[in-house]
């Protein structure tokens, strides 16, 4: 028997998937193999306390702690796991039930949105390991970045509603108005001043809902791909907006693409920063890494 903890961050989502994850707790019961996994179910109370339950599951010996949210519920977990698993060298596992909004990171590595699903994908899943990010020491798993994507994260987050469709009139609302800045990019051989209007560093491919802004990024290369969107790209909206959803964004002339495992990024003045489409406040210049392998995550077993 191994023992399997669900965090289940109840305000995450939509009205509907919080509905659905008061119901969790009985098909998590149902579902789930019980002649493999012991299951300890659990809500998170205040933010943050993801990241202290996951820690003590940690440093209690779990195989594997699941995160019931969206990419800022799996952040949280994957922060208490990566510090509780420093004293271990095959630490505790990140699973993932997505019931966020973007769900970004589930995504990527392809894990089933819908519950059941996911939940009957842990009866046959294995731990891998995958790399994750820092910004100034704060982790991301997915992508964290600048410009516009940040200014839509922190007009996203005081919203009242969710869902893609609270997330495309964010957009539309602010994109003509949008001024860009100009960033220097040093590090890992790098010296590159651009114009932008949003820069993305990505460790997974997407920001959520299949919208694919770093469409080759892997988490497994031990490096990031730096997505820096021209500043005349609302000449190209229209085009972008399809390129990016049929995963070719960066096939666009309005798009560069440099790839590095650790860079400092240097702003013309603090501005919104978002990690894992979380905004945040962030120092004017920031330090961007990549730390390889520092992860593990229960995905499909593939043999």
């Amino acid at each position: 028997m191994k023992n399997i903890a669900f965090i289940i961050n109840p305000v995450s989502g939509s009205k509907e998937t919080q509905n659905a994850k008061r119901k969790l707790p009985k098909l998590i019961m149902q579902t789930l193999d019980s002649e493999q996994w012991l299951p300890n179910i659990s809500f998170t109370e205040y933010a943050g306390h993801a990241t202290e339950m996951a820690y003590q599951f940690a440093r209690m010996g779990f195989d594997a702690v699941v995160a019931v949210g969206g990419d800022g519920t799996v952040n949280e977990v994957a922060r208490g796991l990566v510090k509780g698993n420093s004293h271990r060298i095959n630490g505790t596992a990140l699973g993932i039930i997505p019931m966020g909004s973007g769900n970004g990171f589930a995504r990527h590595l392809n894990i089933p949105i819908r519950a059941q699903k996911a939940i009957e994908m842990i009866n046959h899943s294995e731990p891998i390991s995958v790399d994750y990010g820092l910004a100034n020491g704060r982790m991301f798993v997915s992508t964290c970045g600048t410009g516009f994507d940040a200014l839509i994260a922190d007009h996203f987050a005081g919203s009242n509603k969710r869902g893609f469709t609270t997330y495309l009139q964010n957009i539309l609302h602010d994109v003509f108005s949008y001024t860009p800045q100009t960033y220097h990019i040093i590090g890992d051989g790098l010296d590159v001043t651009h114009k932008a209007f949003l820069i993305t560093f990505a460790n997974a491919n997407q920001w959520g809902y299949e919208a694919l802004i770093a469409p080759k990024a892997s988490v497994q290369d031990g490096k990031m791909d730096i997505m820096l969107m021209s500043s005349h790209a609302i000449l190209g909206s229209a085009s972008l907006a399809l390129r990016l959803f049929a995963g070719s964004i960066d096939d666009s002339h309005f798009m560069n693409t440099i790839r590095a495992k650790e860079v400092t990024l240097e702003r013309e003045e603090a501005a919104p920063f978002h990690i894992d489409g979380d905004p945040v406040e962030m120092e004017k210049d920031i330090h961007i890494q990549i730390i390889e392998d520092g992860l593990r995550v229960l995905v499909e077993k593939r043999f």
